[in-house]
């Protein structure tokens, strides 16, 4: 709620042309808070209330705002002041913006960059999406071996506003070849001897990813080893980039989105919810409606293999929602847990057999629960029962048991084949486990029947 605080006095600023209030509100809040507060503003009112600050600060804002509106104002604003602002983003921003707008925007965009950011939106939108070539800046402090710490402080000093980060300060050769790296804190320690060379003081146990390592690994990578920044290289070990750890972010979220979607079995949307066509959203949601259609169909197929079963005994179709339903749940209740423990690292493909005894134990105990429910609720849905251990009483509960019990292992082994094969283990989405499983319900809960009472 908070953000609408400032919307009346921005929009009546707006209306009278009130520049030294729009330029006292650029200045005197913090970006991330500016943008809050203008969140509830259009685009074009948002674009005027930016020309009231300096072009650093505009930058500064507009990186706080959602991609829906940052994009607006790429499309919509003036040409030569979009262009003037989109030349101060960082180059892994500027990249990932710019391929989203229309390529005849980009093309008049990219004729009023200056030469050095043209070439660099050029060299890393080249990169394959989804790579640590794509997710990289190339604003990073690079010193060469040879310079001595006083040199190399004053180096830095000199440059610090055009890196993105001077946690870490990357050393080079001559080539650029990645030869080590030293911190911001081992330079000022440094100073008590302030001609010793870096190649004397710098760490060559360096981390780095290769630039067409597949993103999500860098991310996991950085987690894993609490890094707030890692050098991307390419083949011949020529420092290409960095990425940092607010990229790391970035990059887990947007995994995490994937994966969010591909479990509610849906295709992963390229761009945002409300910028993606209804002709896209309806075949990137009715692709996997049309799979999961066609397991519900062959579900039916062989519920109708027992139709003379059912004619027979009527009460056993009371009992089959319960069954799919007990099956499809534990199943997709096991892929859940399988998918989020791989994308964390949690388990590996080598933990196979541990997963698969501790789901089957999970299963037993699960389906011996419901077995027991089962039981209790046949006693009231199964007619002319002579006394409780009538054959007939166990139809249910035990169906329920190994019908959970096939619903774990199938969640959790299937993740498993996909992780193996290469796959993105959330592909076998919760649902396309719950139809695999229904089928199996099915099969076992008439043949269950069929040996009991038949």
């Amino acid at each position: 709620m908070i953000n609408t605080l400032y919307l009346p006095e921005l929009r009546e600023m707006l209306e009278t042309h009130n520049s030294q209030g729009l330029r006292d509100f650029c200045e005197a809040i913090h970006p991330a808070r500016a943008a809050e507060f203008m969140a509830g503003l259009t685009s074009e009112e948002a674009w005027e209330v930016l020309q009231h600050g300096d072009n650093e600060l505009r930058v500064d804002i507009f990186s706080y705002f959602g991609k829906v509106k940052q994009l607006e104002i790429l499309e919509t604003q003036a040409i030569e002041q979009v262009a003037e602002m989109v030349a101060e983003l960082p180059p892994d921003d500027r990249v990932d913006l710019l391929q989203e707008i229309s390529p005849q925007r980009l093309e008049l965009l990219l004729s009023l960059l200056p030469i050095e950011e043209r070439r660099d939106f050029q060299r890393l939108s080249q990169y394959p999406e989804g790579t640590a070539g794509a997710v990289m800046t190339t604003e990073i402090a690079k010193l060469s071996e040879l310079l001595t710490i006083r040199e190399a402080l004053n180096e830095i000093a000199r440059q610090s506003e055009d890196y993105e980060t001077i946690y870490y300060l990357y050393i080079v050769d001559d080539e650029d070849h990645l030869r080590g790296l030293v911190s911001a804190r081992q330079l000022l320690t440094g100073m008590k001897h302030p001609e010793t060379k870096l190649y004397e003081i710098m760490d060559t146990d360096l981390i780095t990813v290769d630039a067409l390592d597949h993103q999500e690994d860098v991310a996991n990578k950085v987690a894993k080893m609490d890094l707030l920044a890692i050098p991307v290289v390419d083949n011949q070990h020529k420092m290409l980039g960095i990425i940092t750890h607010d990229d790391v972010i970035d990059v887990l979220r947007e995994e995490a989105t994937e994966d969010a979607h591909r479990i509610g079995a849906v295709e992963p949307l390229d761009v945002s919810y409300l910028r993606t066509s209804l002709l896209t959203l309806t075949w990137k949601r009715g692709i996997w409606l049309a799979i999961l259609f066609f397991f519900a169909l062959l579900t039916a197929i062989a519920i109708q293999e027992y139709e003379d079963q059912i004619e027979k005994w009527v009460w056993l179709a009371l009992f089959i929602p319960l069954v799919i339903s007990s099956g499809g749940n534990s199943g997709s209740q096991s892929a859940t847990l399988i998918i989020t423990a791989l994308s964390r690292g949690h388990i590996t493909l080598s933990d196979w057999l541990r997963v698969v005894v501790r789901e089957l134990m999970m299963g037993l105990l699960l389906g011996a629960g419901l077995a027991t429910m089962g039981y209790c609720a046949s006693i009231f849905f199964v007619p002319d029962h002579v006394a409780l251990l009538n054959a007939t009483m166990f139809v249910v509960p035990l169906t329920l048991l190994l019908v959970v019990m096939c619903g774990t292992l199938t969640g959790s082994i299937l993740p498993l084949v996909f992780e193996k094969l290469g796959w993105d283990p959330a592909m076998m989405s919760t649902p396309f486990v719950a139809g695999i499983v229904d089928i199996l319900g099915i099969l076992i809960y008439f043949n269950v029947a069929i040996r009991f009472i038949g």
